[in-house]
């Protein structure tokens, strides 16, 4: 009993000394905190350490940090943002969305037949991946029931090839573009929104404080009464729909939530919903077995490979056809391939920071629809 009290409470507070290390070192920083998670995870999860029963404690984290999560992210969403999102801006995320679910459709025919189990569960976590972000393939593999050692490859292969994209797009990406789309037009950018928290500041600092505590509890009360409803509501349907009910109702009422003017203003709830995903990400990658990589490794490699440079390819054409800029294109396809807060990184690489809101904007739409487009488009998918 001991040993398993040591181990949930490793689970809650590690990713609290991770955040720290990654504050007080910027090498550490740099490989990012769910990299360090998922390290961690693995190494404990393979070294046979954890105590008996300890299946039956992960189980229950990576079932309620999710749908805890979620509307956490969602509450300081701008509603009115995405109407008001510049149209060359909304078209190049349209493409991309397009251009990913042709990429993820097309690569399930070509690869389907390369001996992986459950093809078409990744091909759902891939759209929800590249629409959104991580707690989108996070809250897929729980919608899906996908196995952990899958995920964990296919997010460990994600983190990889993302890395260098996002190196590509920082260093020749402008150029290569260049070549093909208009140039940023300068000085015509009309949006009313500001831009915050992109001083280079620890977005957890402060957290702790009294002032910023209270509510953020309230706001946990309020994820964790969503969660209730999502549950209540997943007992109409057969047992064998019950995550997937939870999941998108939660998204749906989290989104709904966050029109609400208290609880879109409550400060970091988005810092707290990442750090239930780091509780997950450490979770499930110590549920993970490294000797089952080794069988769906090369083709599930290929595959993502294909959707990631496919999916830039199309998005470039698309691109072109219709006459958006580089500048616009870039940091759309980083905000839906590498996630919102790479966008600032882009924005100085690119010295464009006129496409920040926008860019922020697209990737926080992106995480509201990526739970909706991944199951649906892997559903269609497993009738192909």
């Amino acid at each position: 009993m001991v040993a398993k009290i040591i181990l949930v409470l490793f689970y809650l507070f590690f990713p609290m000394l991770i955040l720290y290390l990654c504050r007080k070192f910027p090498m550490v920083n740099k490989l990012g905190s769910v990299v360090i998670a998922y390290g961690i995870g693995l190494i404990i999860g393979n070294i046979e350490i954890l105590p008996e029963g300890s299946r039956a404690i992960q189980d229950t984290l990576t079932t309620i940090t999710i749908p805890l999560a979620i509307p956490l992210l969602l509450f300081s969403a701008n509603i009115r943002a995405w109407f008001m999102m510049a149209g060359k801006t909304l078209l190049s995320m349209l493409g991309a969305l397009i251009a990913v679910i042709v990429v993820v459709a097309t690569g399930y025919l070509f690869f389907r037949g390369a001996g992986m189990k459950e093809l078409w569960k990744i091909s759902g976590m891939l759209v929800g991946l590249y629409s959104g972000g991580t707690p989108n393939l996070a809250s897929l593999k729980l919608m899906l029931n996908v196995n952990p050692d899958v995920y964990i490859i296919t997010h460990t292969y994600d983190l990889l090839l993302g890395s260098i994209y996002l190196l590509f797009l920082i260093t020749l990406g402008r150029k290569v573009f260049g070549k093909f789309l208009k140039p940023f037009p300068f000085g015509t950018s009309q949006s009313p929104l500001t831009v915050n928290q992109l001083d280079g500041k620890d977005p957890y600092q402060g957290i702790l404080k009294r002032r910023t505590v209270i509510p953020l509890l309230k706001a946990f009360g309020i994820s964790l009464l969503i969660f209730g409803v999502g549950g209540g509501l997943s007992l109409l349907v057969p047992e064998s729909s019950q995550m997937v009910v939870v999941i998108l109702a939660i998204t749906t009422l989290g989104i709904l939530m966050s029109l609400v003017p208290y609880v879109n203003r409550i400060e970091k709830t988005f810092e707290l919903g990442m750090y239930l995903i780091l509780i997950f990400s450490l979770v499930v990658a110590s549920m993970a077995n490294l000797r089952e990589f080794s069988g769906a490794a090369p083709g599930l490699f290929m595959y993502i490979t294909y959707v990631v440079f496919g999916g830039l390819i199309l998005h470039l054409l698309f691109s072109r056809f219709v006459k958006i800029d580089a500048d616009t294109m870039m940091v759309t396809s980083a905000a839906l391939i590498c996630s919102p807060p790479f966008v600032p990184v882009i924005a100085g690489a690119i010295r464009n920071r006129e496409v920040i809101v926008s860019g922020l904007t697209v990737g926080i739409l992106g995480y509201a629809i990526g739970n909706y487009l991944g199951y649906f488009i892997a559903i269609l998918i497993k009738q192909l």
